[in-house]
């Protein structure tokens, strides 16, 4: 058992022993270190003002992912090495690439929200080998708002800086930089406090069971993406945190060839390639997820644990037919998604346990797959409404099982069991069956008015959004049906 959080700054040491279970890596940089360059804007993870990068070995691999160090826990970045925008310039004063393109393109002018955009243009600096386009800087920076300059200038400077080849100190340093991480990556327990206020991140799957078997009200935290608001907005106090991050193994994904198994602990970042072989929408939902610094820490088993009604990934899962394995002590059981998804605010776990992983189907060949989201603005919000469809197509046209599932339209995730019942065993292409289903989804929902959305745009929505389905499964291309994301190219979805 370890009682200290361990991670790199500036290449040396850091040990922190007398931590509060909630405090964040942005007031210990700003108030404790004193490293003033990263910002405090909107304290929920949206403005991309507090941007850091941290760096991990990723299958013995060094890499740098861009996080909102307002909403990341302090004890959450053991083991990483902390970058912020004041560890760029050489010690002789030399600019880095980034923070070079960024004065030579004139991309700064309140200059509050510019060692964000620098951190984030950072990891993509460090990501990629050869020349970025412009869809990859816009992906990049998704998630970090200016409100004075202007995004062109902060676009050129990132596609300049990233034209020719990565030779920067942290390139140089790499080698003894995972040096340093692999030595950090110890198989000990960490906790940090007592019986009644602690922190804590097990090594092992067994050591997390019995852990929150032991302390069944602690509140477990994956990425903090949502957690982090509950502490930073609602004021909530968690005494008892426990973070599922070091969990040997708990991130690993496997393809069986009929379908993938997926760790509670595997983030939006990590899952994505994975859900893109399985169908494009699912590429582009999570490509959409948040920004950049969220897919980094938020995790796939959080935004289903979670329970939200307008979680972006339960409708997909629900129509993908996908389970979810779950874990009290050494007791485990598996059901349907939809079945752990009981009311409003509440979910089929028991005290003590806890989402241990989910098995995604892949599809077969006469399976047909969509997915659309319905936000106010197309990056980085939360939807209106989901809608995702899985329709199973016999050789002869006839619709053998429908599986459609909404989001936003109830106090959780659901199917339209009517409009599945009235596909099921109908022609693809039959409009009178398209009809009744349309006619059926009206009584499978009663959504609700709120700020998002009132509930008539709901219900004409969750019907276009079926139509929209149907149109392309019966065969028009995408092309004619959307603006952006069209499935024969794919990756146009980003603008």
């Amino acid at each position: 058992m370890r009682n200290a959080v361990r991670f790199i700054r500036k290449g040396q040491l850091v040990e922190l022993r007398d931590i509060e279970p909630t405090a964040m890596l942005l007031d210990y940089l700003r108030e404790v270190e004193k490293s003033p360059g990263t910002k405090e804007g909107c304290n929920e993870g949206d403005c991309g003002a507090c941007t850091v990068a941290l760096g991990r070995l990723r299958n013995g691999r060094l890499t740098y992912e861009p996080v909102n160090a307002c909403i990341q826990l302090i004890g959450m970045i053991d083991g990483t090495e902390v970058v912020t925008v004041e560890d760029l310039a050489d010690r002789n004063g030399k600019l880095h690439p980034v923070q070079s393109a960024m004065v030579a393109s004139h991309a700064s002018q309140c200059g509050f929200c510019t060692p964000g955009f620098v951190m984030s243009l950072f990891t993509l600096y460090q990501q990629t080998e050869t020349p970025v386009t412009r869809p990859q800087v816009n992906d990049c920076i998704a998630g970090n708002l200016c409100r004075c300059t202007g995004y062109r200038p902060i676009i050129d400077a990132g596609i300049a800086a990233c034209a020719g080849l990565r030779n920067d100190k942290f390139r140089k340093n790499a080698g003894d930089t995972s040096g340093l991480l692999a030595f950090l990556a110890d198989d000990q327990d960490l906790f940090i406090g007592d019986d009644t206020r602690f922190f804590a991140a097990p090594a092992s799957l067994d050591s997390l069971a019995s852990l929150y078997e032991e302390y069944p009200t602690a509140t477990l935290v994956g990425g903090a993406t949502d957690v982090g608001l509950w502490i930073t907005k609602q004021m909530r106090d968690l005494p008892k945190i426990i973070h599922i991050g070091r969990v040997r193994g708990f991130d690993h994904i496997e393809d069986t060839g009929y379908e993938l198994l997926i760790g509670a602990a595997a983030t939006f970042a990590q899952v994505e390639p994975w859900f893109r072989k399985i169908d494009p929408d699912l590429g582009e939902l999570l490509r959409r997820l948040g920004s950049k610094q969220v897919r980094a820490s938020g995790t796939l088993g959080g935004n289903v644990a979670n329970g939200s009604p307008i979680g972006d990934t339960p409708p997909a899962l629900i129509a993908l037919g996908a389970s979810v394995e779950l874990r009290r002590g050494r007791a485990a059981r598996n059901m349907p998604i939809e079945s752990f998804f009981i009311e409003y605010g509440m979910q089929d776990r028991g005290p003590g346990e806890f989402l241990a992983g989910l098995l995604v189907p892949k599809l077969a060949e006469n399976q047909i797959f969509r997915c659309f989201k319905v936000s106010k603005r197309f990056d980085q919000d939360i939807s209106s409404v989901m809608g995702a469809f899985r329709f199973t197509v016999e050789d002869d046209g006839s619709i053998s099982e429908a599986r459609i599932a909404y989001g936003g339209m109830a106090g959780t995730p659901r199917r339209a069991r009517g409009a599945e019942a009235a596909l099921n065993g109908a022609q693809l292409r039959d409009s009178r069956a398209w009809t009744k289903a349309f006619t059926a989804l009206r009584g499978d929902f009663t959504p609700l008015d709120d700020h998002r959305a009132s509930a008539r745009y709901r219900t004409e929505t969750a019907h276009a959004l079926l139509g929209k389905a149907l149109i392309e499964a019966a065969g028009t291309a995408s092309s004619r049906t959307r603006i952006v994301g069209h499935r024969e190219r794919q990756g146009d979805g980003v603008r």
